[in-house]
């Protein structure tokens, strides 16, 4: 009887060590795994491995943070899916995507892979043909072959089975403690200062360079959100609003004037204003080492010496082209939000003063042009809340011409000169175009018109070559609007520049080869570098007179506010203040000032902190606060009212869908 009860407590033993046995066996390998994880994002993010090891090497403990938030996602995921062999593949492909997107995205515009890309929606469809190339597909690939080698790996593990109720617990504790890393909760602070974390926002390259990805990421997070500035209060800021107002006045801006003198007829009336922002707009002569058998920019390079025309200091590079509208039409800097945000897609859901509402105020007729789809990057609902009467996109061009992929600018040099000819009232128009969008490998123009010499590699010759032709192209368009409005007699303004510089290669590869930049390596550059791959020409033409000026540097945030000073329009007390700053530092990016002086710098001097954070203050008060600002700036205007679109859009009955 004895030896029968030993025997069964003996059975009974075997199976609960056997079961501990596995448990170890199987957290252990949990642990491995999720620093394989964590070896292969970085890999993948980084695209060598010799880079990879140096950074683990250095940085043991930041890469067993990011090891933690791997292993955080692979148990998320087992406690969904109850298999450790599936709940791995899922990591492994989860987690690969995201590192592969950021490394293409790096290579492509200089930026990482953030939280809020996520929300692009059909705007990412857009980068497909610039990401199906040998090399995307192989890393591509290669990670659908680790996520099934790791698949097949977990079914060789130890089977221990969890129940629910247990599974339920370690699920929500992995999505608390997700959560806490995202908006960095005190706990989680504990952890990332123990690990050296240094979170670089104002360079996301640099900050995913040494945090890693999977750190960088969840630390963007809480950038989601733009938090409210220390000192913004009501009274703080109806303070702001009666000193701005003391300061410059009302300014209601009275009925500007021009009269033409082309010849063709003088008459005395409010002057056309033509807004172009040409897709990826550049000068190419500029790059050293480089000859063309013609000048692509022969109306640019004329203007440069008859008109106002300067540089533009772009918040944005090969991408991200409603940004820099963004900044153009609101006033409003991109250096105030977090790295990578997208205003038109993340913030802008109520009325907005613009450039258009402005116009509209005086008694103008404000259409936007775009020759692309509506819905790109929410223009459809933005542009209404901007207070543009009309937006003609793609939709809105008959037959049109097409030059490649997209519709042509002379063809949207027509759509303006068709617009502006059956408005009675004077025309506000802001139009982007779209046939230089890149890439620039696929010749989409056929033979070659323009002959490019100096670069060292063919396939870097082409893609020069064929960028080349479309600024020509561009080029020609903008002589197209001259010659019809020189023989006018309606006068009229045009404003034409780039968004941004084109990306031409991975890492800046025709850049590097002609020798404008010393390296493909972004993290590297310096101040005056960063400073020529931000800056892209703008010029000016009018038909009636206006002095010569030119202007080295200025931001796209100043560059309405300037122009309407330019015409002799009075400005709103807000607009007055962004171009007396504008005097201060022309110049101002994220991890770029550039100061009256013209001297660089990479944080905001302390001679302009004080006059940057009324600016900031402004900025947050209009786009997320109260709006206390305008509410008292318009209770003391004539009148007392609203900009009238800003009145029908918040009486809109069915607003657009953010």
């Amino acid at each position: 009887m004895r030896n029968t009860t030993a025997r069964s407590r003996t059975r009974r033993a075997r199976p609960s060590k056997t079961r501990a046995v596995h448990t170890i066996v199987l957290c252990t390998a949990i642990l491995v795994l999720s620093l394989l994880l964590a070896v292969g994002m970085e890999l993948l993010h980084r695209g060598s491995l010799p880079e990879t090891w140096a950074w683990i090497s250095l940085h043991p403990q930041l890469f067993a943070l990011n090891g933690l938030l791997a292993m955080l996602v692979l148990l998320l995921l087992y406690a969904i899916c109850g298999a450790v062999s599936g709940a791995v593949a899922l990591s492994a492909v989860i987690l690969s995507l995201v590192a592969l997107i950021s490394y293409f995205k790096r290579k492509l515009i200089g930026e990482p892979f953030f939280p809020w890309d996520i929300f692009l929606n059909k705007e990412s469809m857009n980068i497909l043909p610039l990401v199906t190339s040998r090399e995307a597909i192989m890393q591509l690939s290669l990670s659908g072959l680790s996520a099934v080698l790791l698949f097949l790996l977990g079914t060789r593990l130890p089977k221990v089975r969890v129940r629910i109720p247990v599974r339920i617990v370690m699920g929500l504790l992995c999505v608390f403690a997700l959560y806490s890393f995202g908006v960095r909760a005190s706990w989680t602070n504990t952890l990332i200062n123990k690990a050296g974390v240094n979170e670089i926002v104002w360079n996301q390259s640099e900050n995913y360079a040494e945090n890693g990805l999977a750190v960088a990421f969840t630390m963007n997070v809480k950038n989601t959100i733009v938090k409210r500035p220390p000192g913004y209060t009501e009274p703080a800021m109806k303070g702001l609003a009666e000193s701005l107002s003391e300061t410059f006045g009302y300014r209601q801006a009275k009925a500007v004037t021009a009269t033409t003198g082309s010849g063709v007829g003088n008459s005395s009336k409010q002057p056309n204003v033509i807004f172009i922002m040409n897709e990826a707009f550049w000068d190419p002569t500029l790059l050293p080492g480089v000859t063309f058998d013609q000048d692509p920019l022969p109306t640019v390079h004329r203007l440069q010496k008859e008109s106002t025309s300067g540089y533009l200091l772009s918040p944005q590079f090969g991408g991200g082209t409603s940004n820099v509208e963004f900044e153009v039409l609101s006033g409003q800097s991109m250096s105030f939000l977090p790295a990578g945000s997208v205003p038109y897609q993340q913030y802008i859901s109520r009325p907005l003063p613009s450039l258009a509402s402005y116009f509209k105020e005086q008694g103008y007729a404000a259409t936007a042009i775009h020759s692309y789809e509506g819905w790109f990057w929410n223009r459809e609902s933005v542009y209404r809340y901007m207070g543009f009467d009309h937006f003609i996109s793609k939709d809105g061009f008959e037959q049109p011409e097409y030059r490649g992929a997209f519709i042509s600018d002379d063809e949207v040099s027509r759509k303006i000169i068709n617009e502006v000819e059956k408005n009675d009232d004077p025309t506000f128009i802001y139009a982007v175009t779209m046939q230089n969008h890149g890439p620039y490998d696929d010749r989409r123009y056929g033979d070659q018109e323009i002959q490019v010499k100096g670069m060292q590699t063919d396939t870097a010759r082409d893609t020069l070559a064929t960028y080349a032709q479309g600024v020509r192209d561009a080029d020609r368009s903008l002589q197209m609007l001259i010659d019809h409005f020189q023989q006018s007699d309606e006068p009229t303004m045009i404003v034409f520049y780039g968004d941004h510089l084109p990306m031409l290669g991975y890492d800046y590869d025709v850049y590097a080869q002609a020798g404008f930049i010393s390296t493909g390596r972004s993290d590297q550059w310096s101040l005056e570098e960063l400073k020529k791959m931000q800056s892209v020409p703008f010029v000016t033409w009018s038909n009636f007179n206006l002095p010569k000026e030119t202007v080295p540097t200025i931001s796209n945030s100043f560059l309405g506010a300037y122009m309407l000073d330019r015409l002799g329009m009075e400005l709103p007390p807000i607009w007055a203040y962004q171009l007396g700053l504008a005097q201060k530092a022309p110049g101002l990016l994220r991890n770029l000032v550039v100061t009256s002086d013209g001297a660089l710098h990479s944080e905001m001097p302390p001679a302009i902190q004080e006059d940057a954070e009324v600016y900031k203050e402004l900025q947050y008060d209009e786009l997320f606060g109260e709006q206390y600002v305008a509410q008292f700036l318009n209770s003391h205007s004539p009148g007392g009212q609203q900009p009238a679109m800003a009145a029908e859009a918040e009486q809109d009955p069915d607003p657009p869908a953010q």
